[in-house]
């Protein structure tokens, strides 16, 4: 993937996302040129980004379905998570998790990796582990103010922050260097009720194999990635759609649980 400068098309997309996420207002239509690569739909993000101007604490990466895989050149695609909407449930809290009324919402669960020292190395499977400094459960919160987001493929997907609009730390797993990780079973609830379960082994080459396609799709942007980084790594068990006024929960190797309500901006 080449880095693109946006256009000034690009540009207006990025503003009509930017203000329909600031003024909390719904967007019946895309607004403007939808993008036919991912290329192009990172130079939205990227303007985005740039006028939105917060802190960004993470990424999250999702799953490109397989059959547009040859159409888009990749198997993933990334969205920024902004520090302030990052909220730490790991002491069991149940936290108020905000969508967009009118809009897209949906959660997810994930497993979380903290980076620490990327460089510029070349990582692989195994040794990208070393610079993981912690790794947790967790729910990704995803929201857009555009209703039909995931209903017009990946580049669309991405270039509204990858549909992202919140991240749940949930308890780590301490022992996760000594465990089969893609074994391990994972549930995925709303209001009680079970609406997926699957193992990490569904998640291509893993939440490693995420790990590595983030430090490659951000190098190529000439993206940095500070110490403390948290990676989303993909939803396990499925996107779940999800209403204001419900709450998800989800359960990791039958102990390990974290959960959050959703309410509406």
């Amino acid at each position: 993937m080449t880095k693109m400068r946006a256009t000034d098309e690009q540009e207006n997309v990025a503003k009509a996302f930017v203000a329909a996420r600031a003024e909390k207002t719904p967007l019946t239509l895309y607004p403007g040129a939808v993008p036919e690569t991912m290329a192009d739909a990172y130079a939205i993000q990227d303007a985005a980004i740039a006028l939105d101007g917060r802190r960004i604490g993470g990424w999250k990466v999702g799953r490109i379905a397989a059959d547009l895989v040859a159409r888009f050149g990749d198997n993933r695609l990334t969205g920024p998570i902004f520090t302030d909407e990052i909220v730490d449930a790991s002491a069991r809290e149940c936290p108020a998790m905000p969508v967009y009324g009118g809009g897209f919402a949906a959660a997810e669960a994930e497993v979380l990796l903290c980076l620490g020292e990327v460089g510029d190395r070349v990582w692989d499977i195994e040794s990208v582990k070393d610079i993981v400094v912690e790794l947790r459960t967790g729910i990704e919160v995803a929201s857009s103010p555009f209703p039909a987001i995931n209903d017009h493929g990946p580049a669309v997907t991405a270039s509204d922050y990858g549909n992202n609009k919140g991240l749940v730390l949930g308890p780590a797993i301490a022992d996760w260097r000594g465990r089969d990780l893609l074994s391990m079973p994972v549930e995925f609830r709303i209001d009680g009720e079970c609406v997926g379960a699957a193992t990490m082994a569904t998640m291509l080459d893993g939440p490693f194999g995420a790990a590595l396609f983030l430090i490659r799709t951000l190098r190529a942007r000439g993206i940095a990635i500070p110490p403390g980084t948290w990676v989303s790594t993909g939803a396990i068990t499925g996107v779940h759609e999800i209403r204001p006024g419900q709450r998800a929960d989800a359960l990791f190797d039958g102990k390990i649980r974290v959960g959050c309500t959703i309410e509406s901006l």
